[in-house]
């Protein structure tokens, strides 16, 4: 049985107060680049729900760029290494892999003809290095500067120069090849965060903490003026030039970005991006037609330059691991919920999406269930929480504070049955309607829709506690007993079966309501690692089931011994959830923050 990615709902970059992000641009004027965790994410700049992401990095990934070719893009991690890899296969082969310096990667540059390759951070024993992308021959060295170097750039043009930024707030010329320091520049006053070069190549400006922007001549080096007095109220992350050199654009911590005119330096336009902390910009991209910029949230704003008071479209989504996955009755849309408390609603069709407005959970989700036109939350703030599927919204939705921790929520005839610490709680409509103590660790709850069996996961000693519903009373009925740690469970559509998976690697089928396994279905145990989440096919034929082991196994009820396993479907991260959307497609979500839709054969 065959299998495929449909769609994937890419992660936002990764960002983090006080340091500057960088974006990739695609010299073919096709995609962008940024990175997440041990990813890279390729998306495409005029329809952003196409997306690809490149995923062999073994510790997380900095920044990546294109070559000035388009064939090639070279990305920088934690540890020093830098990979290159191909753009055009699928399979982004890898061309090399060098480790240039000892510590992380903050920026890559390469020279026009795309031979070789500038590299600065904060390594133990240099701060950057210059050497052949072919075979990594070292042609120069960076030194002159004594803190970790922050950003650099190539002049596009002959001679050639490589201009560093750094942390002891000096911007380093150097000259070559092979390259050797020339000098350094001390207009800034804080540190150095960005220095670009012009795209003809005959000037250069230089973005500080200090909120200074200076330009430079290409080069002499020499100081041709600051723009602006000062640019900004606050650190300048990033800047961006105007693909002919006219303008400059500079995104700031003091929430906006701001149009410069290069020869009169002096300011064309203010771009206010809101007045939260997770408005600061932190990035910025000037590519053909687009212009965009990344706000300390991951939102990536396409900037309109008719209109600066808002933007053309911004995209959002989560760059936090996603730890709960649900889909509207209709499943026309899916939501996901993250380890930060955000809630994002995607349309399954296209992939166009919104962040759930209002005060939320603040902080982890560990139970969502769609009704007719509310959605259920529950968070780690001991709360159960509504949003309203028209509005899309928290606002003026019922709070009810559960008493402990949440782990997980069901819904049966407008109840809301709750799986928390100590207790199982029965609510409606906000209120709290019976709480039954219990004296183990649930991970998960369920209920069967067609005869109120309620079945609970637990995590503390290897069991699934099945209890009657009466009313809104829950009273024992059955134990299962399993080898490892109970992660989740599910009743079938059709109501005729019950799954359960565990931290024994097994995924268990049992027939309701006599909860029996099959003689032939004694377990499935295809899972190198914990089992994290089992889901129904629409018509019951199948589950899914998604792991610690970063696989995702399609198994046949009616045909045990048929399966499917995918792969590493989300790339060297567990799977947390998983929904099907019809009986040929299913969703999964998983710690590297990415959603992706799967379309699989029928066995």
């Amino acid at each position: 049985m065959s299998y495929e990615t449909k769609y994937i709902f890419a992660t936002l970059p990764r960002t983090a107060r006080g340091q500057p992000l960088v974006l990739g641009g695609d010299p073919k004027g096709k995609n962008f680049l940024y990175t997440n965790g041990n990813s890279v994410i390729i998306r495409n700049i005029d329809n952003p729900a196409i997306a690809d992401i490149y995923t062999e990095h073994s510790c997380p990934v900095n920044v990546a760029k294109y070559s000035p070719s388009g064939f090639y893009i070279a990305s920088g991690d934690q540890s020093g290494k830098v990979r290159i890899w191909d753009t055009v296969n699928k399979e982004h082969i890898l061309k090399n892999e060098f480790h240039p310096i000892g510590g992380p990667i903050k920026d890559i540059a390469w020279s026009p003809d795309s031979q070789r390759m500038v590299v600065v951070g904060e390594g133990r024993e240099r701060f950057g290095h210059v050497f052949m992308a072919e075979t990594g021959t070292s042609v120069g060295e960076i030194s002159g500067q004594s803190k970790p170097i922050n950003s650099c750039d190539f002049r596009p043009a002959r001679p050639f120069r490589l201009v560093t930024g750094s942390e002891d707030n000096t911007i380093a010329v150097f000259e070559g090849p092979p390259f050797k320091f020339k000098m350094t520049k001390q207009e800034h006053s804080r540190f150095v965060q960005a220095v670009r070069y012009s795209p003809s190549g005959h000037l250069f400006a230089s973005a500080g903490f200090d909120g200074k922007v200076y330009l430079y001549d290409g080069t002499s080096s020499e100081l041709v003026g600051e723009v602006g007095s000062p640019a900004h109220q606050g650190g300048v992350y990033g800047l961006a030039w105007k693909p002919d050199g006219t303008q400059l654009l500079t995104c700031s911590g003091d929430k906006t970005c701001k149009l410069w005119d290069v020869e009169t330096r002096t300011l064309v336009d203010e771009f206010v991006m809101g007045n939260t902390v997770d408005d600061q910009q932190v990035s910025c991209l000037w590519q053909g037609n687009h212009v965009l910029s990344v706000s300390l949230s991951g939102f990536i704003n396409y900037l309109d330059l008719n209109n600066p008071l808002k933007p053309l479209r911004i995209i959002k989504g989560h760059n936090k691991p996603i730890t709960v996955l649900t889909t509207s009755l209709d499943k026309s849309t899916i939501y996901t919920g993250s380890h930060d408390g955000y809630v994002t609603s995607w349309k399954s069709a296209t992939g166009e999406n919104d962040r759930v407005q209002g005060q939320g959970h603040g902080n982890q989700i560990n139970g969502m269930k769609a009704g007719a036109d509310l959605v259920y939350t529950a968070g780690i703030d001991d709360t159960l929480r509504t949003f309203d599927i028209a509005t899309n919204s928290y606002e003026n939705t019922q709070v009810l504070r559960l008493g402990s921790q949440p782990r997980g929520l069901d819904i049966y005839n407008g109840m809301v049955i709750v799986s928390a610490v100590k207790q199982l709680v029965v609510t409606k409509e906000g209120r709290k309607l019976s709480g039954l103590p219990i004296n183990y660790d649930p991970s998960s709850v369920s209920v069967n829709q067609e005869t109120g069996d309620v079945a609970v996961g637990s995590n503390s000693d290897n069991k699934v506690y099945v209890y009657t519903l009466d009313g809104s009373n829950l009273t024992p009925k059955v134990e299962l007993q399993h080898q490892g740690p109970v992660t989740d469970v599910s009743f079938s559509p059709d109501n005729k079966y019950l799954v359960a998976c565990d931290g024994n690697r097994k995924v268990i089928l049992y027939v309701a309501p006599e909860y029996k396994t099959l003689a032939h279905n004694k377990e499935w145990g295809f899972h190198s690692a914990r089992v994290n989440s089992v889901a129904w096919s629409p018509e019951s034929n199948m589950v899914a089931s998604g792991s610690l082991d970063t696989t995702i196994i399609i198994w046949s009820v009616t045909n045990p011994a048929k399966h499917t396993i995918i792969k590493n479907a989300h790339s060297q991260s567990q799977i947390t959830q998983l929904r099907w959307l019809d009986e040929e497609t299913v969703i999964s979500v998983g710690q590297d923050c990415n959603t992706k839709i799967w379309r699989v054969e029928k066995i």
